[in-house]
């Protein structure tokens, strides 16, 4: 739980008891047979049934999003759940649709990734490790591409791949640094000796691919357009040329079904499909949201780390494949974040703590203004904290009023969906005025174009400076046809540059693209800022130190 410090008092009883999973479907009207249960509390929704559903929206979306974040997080899954959570004790039909968690960041640093307090998702330690199998699925699809590819090498290579042109690397859900980069192939008879590397699972292209189709015939193209090098005369080579795609289908057919679960006060809660925001796309399946907008009249989802990346891309990639548009975007603060980005101690007292809180809020006004640069209703969610004054939390209100915006504070970790009523009010309200967004470019704007707009416009860059290699790439990928395609930026979440120590909302920098990857089957590229790293590290106390089974055999530690 990433707000274990939330507000606290006023705490309302915690509900133990969850409600069975077919009467949770039921309140969204999916039928008994069109449920299959993974024990008491979790089930899938069967595709035929899901995919109807997705064909005839009739809900509102709503984006929850979040300022550039501390490490910690800042509780905007809790937010998710407790908002909606409140719009349905408001007499709306909600559902709520969330990314599934990573191992990686469960045993790292971050922790788990289903909210806190009493704004949770339940069943909250099966859905943290291994839920319905969903991510192992994914990487094993992926690992069977990268073994056919090994393979096609060893037996002679009939495509004329280049081995150092493959792009695909293999993955793992877990955060291992010293996979990054290895040799193999070593030994004898052991195939082609080549030098890769693993990515994180939430970084495949696979995982990408997973979370963009919309069934599975368009599951298996995407597979099948998945780029894997060149030939010898340069040419792509794409793995449905190693009649690889109808088997890595076959691996993701009964985890393409979306899983259902509910929070503690019973809400219907979609879980479904888990890329990361800094290096990946950061949204859940396409088919889970859309399945969702026909079945509630309210859908609040999330888009990863801060609105700089997640509710970007949310709105540049997902929402521009799937033509869907969220009525409303709620920003996810904190006292803590905005002192953090105010350049003091996150623990000063008295009027410096106040100053800070001035001094941070540029960066939330900054996240204001982009998603209103893309036509979005907005509103402020202060998530607040045990240890948050008035006169901070005023000061934010008063900063945000000045901007035009409403922030709410909200007390959900304490007391779940009673305490983001305000904020539930305030949402639906804004939806009834809510237009279709603007996406930032079009799709026929040069790549490097659309590159440098999302630097300056959304992060506030000068421009952009692009290493030899990558500029290479980038006409490469022009010459190729791939010109059209929309940008996933790879970039640090702790701040708008390249810099995780630049906080606040830094202006007259330039931002370093290092490398551009193709995803030809997910329909983007990825531009790599930085330093950042597809595989990330365990921190030097691992969570996974703490966790343990007890006598009784439940699982303890696991935050």
């Amino acid at each position: 739980m990433t707000a274990t410090t939330a507000f606290l008092s006023e705490t309302a009883p915690r509900q133990t008891a969850l409600n069975p999973i077919e009467h949770v479907a039921a309140g969204l009207g999916i039928p008994a047979g069109a449920l299959y249960r993974y024990g008491p509390f979790k089930g899938k929704i069967a595709l035929d049934f899901a995919t109807r559903a997705a064909s005839a929206p009739v809900g509102r979306l709503i984006l929850v999003t979040a300022i550039s974040p501390t490490p910690a997080g800042e509780g905007k899954t809790t937010t998710t759940i407790g908002l909606g959570d409140a719009l349905r004790r408001a007499g709306h039909r909600t559902a709520i649709c969330l990314r599934e968690p990573s191992l990686g960041p469960n045993f790292g640093a971050k922790g788990g990734a289903t909210g806190g307090g009493q704004a949770q998702i339940a069943p909250f330690d099966e859905i943290n490790l291994h839920f319905t199998g969903d991510m192992h699925a994914i990487a094993a699809a992926h690992n069977l591409l990268a073994a056919m590819i090994d393979n096609h090498l060893y037996w002679g290579n009939a495509l004329g791949l280049e081995p150092a042109s493959i792009a695909v690397r293999r993955v793992i859900d877990l955060n291992d640094r010293a996979l990054r980069d290895v040799v193999i192939g070593l030994g004898s008879g052991n195939g082609v000796v080549r030098q890769t590397g693993f990515d994180i699972t939430a970084a495949s292209e696979v995982m990408a691919i997973f979370c963009l189709a919309r069934s599975l015939a368009e599951l298996e193209q995407r597979l099948g357009d998945i780029v894997i090098g060149r030939d010898k005369s340069k040419r792509l080579v794409r793995a449905r040329e190693l009649n690889a795609a109808g088997a890595m289908a076959a691996l993701l057919k009964d985890a393409f079904a979306p899983n259902l679960v509910q929070t503690l006060e019973g809400t219907p809660a979609f879980v479904h499909g888990g890329p990361f925001a800094n290096i990946a796309h950061g949204c859940n399946t396409l088919l889970a949201t859309q399945a969702a907008l026909g079945l509630a009249d309210f859908v609040v989802t999330e888009a990863g780390f801060g609105a700089d990346l997640g509710a970007e891309k949310f709105l540049d990639i997902k929402c521009r494949l799937g033509g869907i548009s969220p009525a409303v975007c709620v920003i996810v603060a904190t006292v803590r974040a905005l002192k953090m980005h105010g350049g003091v101690a996150l623990r000063a007292l008295g009027e410096e703590n106040v100053q800070a809180m001035a001094a941070g809020c540029a960066n939330l006004l900054r996240h204001v203004g982009n998603m209103r640069k893309f036509g979005l209703q907005t509103v402020v969610a202060i998530n607040r904290f045990a240890g948050d004054t008035a006169a901070e939390l005023e000061t934010i209100r008063q900063v945000c009023a000045e901007s035009g915006v409403r922030a709410i504070s909200c007390e959900h970790f304490a007391r779940g969906g009673a305490g983001a009523a305000a904020l539930a009010d305030t949402v639906a309200e804004l939806a009834e005025s809510s237009k279709a967004f603007t996406p930032l470019y079009p799709d026929t704007m040069p790549l490097e174009e659309k590159i440098a707009t999302i630097a300056r416009e959304i992060y506030g860059a000068s421009g952009i400076d692009l290493e030899s290699r990558a500029a290479a790439q980038l006409r490469a990928l022009t010459e190729a046809g791939f010109g059209n395609l929309p940008v996933c930026m790879a970039k640090t979440q702790y701040s708008f540059s390249a810099d995780p120590a630049l906080r606040g909302a830094p202006t007259g920098f330039t931002l370093p693209i290092r490398e551009i990857r193709l995803s030809a089957g997910a329909g983007f590229i990825v531009a790599l800022c930085g330093d950042t790293v597809t595989m990330p590290g365990l921190p030097r106390r691992a969570a996974a130190e703490g966790i343990f089974l007890d006598a009784a055999g439940e699982i303890g530690g696991l935050a």
